[in-house]
């Protein structure tokens, strides 16, 4: 295959992956690094670098947007954003070095089999207005957002065992190159109970910085390569800019349950290959 050739169907395959991952939440690494590893043959250390490339600039681009329409809680995301780096740090100078790639390949099925359960359930806006957790009102955790009729107040509770699985997701998200926004969500959403748009917005200001610790040390052991990781990034960072725009009039019920058919089918041929040995 030519290089020309393999640039056009990775941007087109990024572009793809953007789109979707913008439409239901969860990120475009989700398919890119299926797309790269098992449609194109490009060894997996070198797929998750690009990957963390792009989840860096679509985080970076949409973050921007969501602090200026204050929707974001800056103070959740810093706090948190502690436990995700220390565990994408831990997980690319330790666990990527010493676990073999088709172990890696394996755990990646499993995060793709319940970021396709995840991309289906009903998201429930958390209004809480019971008494903020003790954690949360030392750090100043709680907040407001813009909604329909004016700011609506929320509290945030189990702040530590939300710090606890953004480590988890941290971890992931450098062994795995990818958002781990299903996990983000998880711990914003159903452990701390924080709307569910404070917990989107706030979970996409996070990836940015936690893709930027791990691509730091994939860019020192040299998988990062300009060749892969540009087509990828601008095929991704135009995908979501698209996503972005169609998802405010689009009904994403039925594209949610089609993502995730296609989301558990990867995830079925990454395990399977990864038990094989040929990730």
């Amino acid at each position: 295959m030519s290089i020309a050739l393999f640039s056009l169907i990775t941007f087109l395959g990024s572009l793809l992956a953007g789109l979707l991952g913008a439409l239901t939440g969860l990120g475009g690494g989700v398919i890119i690094i299926p797309l790269l590893t098992l449609g194109l043959g490009v060894d997996l250390q070198y797929a998750i670098g690009a990957s963390l490339i792009s989840v860096i600039a679509t985080s970076s681009g949409a973050a921007s947007a969501y602090v200026k329409e204050g929707i974001t809680n800056m103070r959740i995301g810093m706090f948190l954003e502690v436990a995700t780096t220390l565990g994408a740090v831990i997980a690319v100078v330790l666990l990527a070095r010493y676990l073999p790639k088709n172990i890696i390949g394996i755990i990646f099925g499993f995060i793709l089999l319940f970021s396709a359960f995840m991309s289906t359930r009903k998201k429930v806006n958390h209004e809480t207005h019971v008494p903020s957790g003790y954690w949360a009102s030392t750090f100043k955790l709680n907040g407001t957002y813009p909604g329909p009729n004016g700011e609506q107040h929320y509290t945030v509770l189990n702040v530590i065992g939300g710090f606890v699985m953004m480590f988890f997701a941290g971890i992931m998200s450098g062994l795995l190159g990818i958002g781990s926004g299903a996990l983000k969500v998880l711990a914003m959403d159903n452990i701390m109970r924080i709307p569910f748009k404070v917990s989107t917005t706030t979970s996409n200001f996070m990836i940015g910085v936690t893709g930027a610790a791990s691509a730091v040390v994939y860019f020192q052991k040299g998988y990062i390569i300009p060749g892969i990781a540009a087509p990828v990034m601008l095929g991704v960072l135009i995908g979501a800019m698209l996503g972005a725009r169609i998802l405010v009039k689009a009904q994403t019920k039925w594209l949610r349950i089609g993502f995730a058919i296609v989301v558990t089918y990867l995830a079925i041929q990454m395990i399977y290959n990864g038990f094989k040995g040929i990730v």
